[in-house]
């Protein structure tokens, strides 16, 4: 992403908004925008500034004109108000009179400007050991602050807050305490939420009139016919997630790309993809409690395909659907980032276990049962 998107994240990240609302709102998966928001631990970077001293764009240009007309280091300096050496340094550590660019120096320059400096834990030892001690006996970092102010004071350098104790937590790249940590704290958040972020509004842990699973018809429960399918959605690294769909009666497998794990996302991929089947080959389609088909009136309009919803905490009564995605993982292991996955890819991985006998169905594969099927039914 441009630095001008990576501002965008965080404006929005700083107002409250989800990792999925940030990524349609920018075009880009979910995944991309938890990448740019954990490398910092979730905490808002400070915007930089250029110190004024520093030569400015339009002097670079100025410089680079004055180059083109082959004046001399301390003419060009006489007209930008600078010392001759300023220009010289500046013209030789950006490629020279040949090729000095103002643009690129600029750019360069602005890079070459970074120099982080080292937080509190990293210049005193002694205070880190102590905060990681008292961190793996289970103390929360408010604890540990409070209880450092107690002890030893504010002033004599043994004191640290305990925002900078999350933030050394969260930005691992400072290197100063150990990830292994982040499981000791209370909450299992691994990086900084917006204060404003909020799940007001949202249908969290419950589905406006979902149909359940208890209405479902009979030829769907005992598999007698095809088109009864059961889903889900199988999670990887960087809030990365496939949509799982089998069809009960011959396991046969669908893999559907997601963009993001937000009911609007995840509703219209799925809308594109039942869309594509034959009508009696979608009949029904079973998920879990999951918040990610919230909006199933909307996909049962745009499909003609009724949703049934599984009791709370019942993996099994979407027992083929649990197999399945088990046997996913030998090719999506767990930690795996699978928002690189083309849908192409998914339908060779979708092709392989729908050609794969399966022992449930005597030894036939997904593929020869459900034509064998749909064959005698015509």
């Amino acid at each position: 992403m441009s630095d001008v998107q990576k501002r965008e994240v965080w404006r929005r990240w700083k107002e409250g908004q989800s990792l999925s609302e940030i990524g349609r709102a920018l075009s880009k998966v979910p995944g991309s925008i938890h990448g740019v928001v954990k490398a910092n631990g979730g905490f808002v970077p400070a915007e930089r500034t250029r110190a004024k001293s520093v030569l400015s764009l339009a002097e670079r240009e100025e410089i680079s004109r004055g180059l083109a007309r082959n004046e001399s280091f301390r003419t060009i300096a006489v007209r930008l108000g600078r010392a001759p050496s300023t220009v010289s340094r500046e013209v030789g550590r950006h490629g020279g009179r040949a090729k000095y660019r103002a643009a690129v120096a600029d750019e360069r320059a602005w890079d070459n400007a970074r120099r982080p400096k080292s937080c509190l834990l990293q210049r005193n030892w002694a205070l880190r050991d102590m905060v990681a001690d008292k961190l793996a006996a289970d103390w929360s970092p408010q604890q540990i602050s409070g209880w450092l102010a107690g002890r030893f004071g504010r002033e004599d350098g043994m004191y640290v807050s305990h925002e900078t104790i999350y933030r050394s937590l969260f930005i691992q790249a400072r290197g100063v305490l150990k990830k292994e940590l982040i499981a000791h704290l209370r909450g299992r958040r691994t990086m900084r939420r917006s204060k404003k972020a909020t799940t007001a509004g949202q249908a969290r842990g419950q589905i406006r009139d979902a149909i359940s699973i208890r209405e479902r018809p009979a030829e769907a429960a005992d598999r007698a016919v095809p088109g009864h399918w059961e889903g889900d959605l199988i999670t990887g690294a960087k809030n990365s997630h496939i949509a799982t769909l089998v069809e009960r009666h011959s396991r046969y497998v669908m893999l559907v790309r997601v963009p993001g794990k937000d009911t609007v996302s995840v509703v219209n991929a799925l809308t594109e993809h039942v869309r594509a089947l034959p009508d009696e080959m979608m009949k029904s389609l079973t998920w879990d409690r999951g918040t990610e088909l919230a909006e199933h009136q909307r996909f049962t309009v745009a499909t003609d395909v009724k949703v049934y919803f599984c009791d709370p905490r019942s993996p099994w009564q979407r027992g083929s659907n649990e197999n399945t995605n088990g046997l996913l993982r030998q090719y999506f292991p767990k930690g795996t980032d699978l928002s690189g996955y083309t849908q192409q890819d998914l339908d060779v991985v979708a092709f392989r276990l729908n050609t794969r006998p399966r022992k449930t169905l005597g030894y036939e594969t997904p593929v020869d049962k459900l034509v064998a099927t749909v064959a005698a039914t015509t």
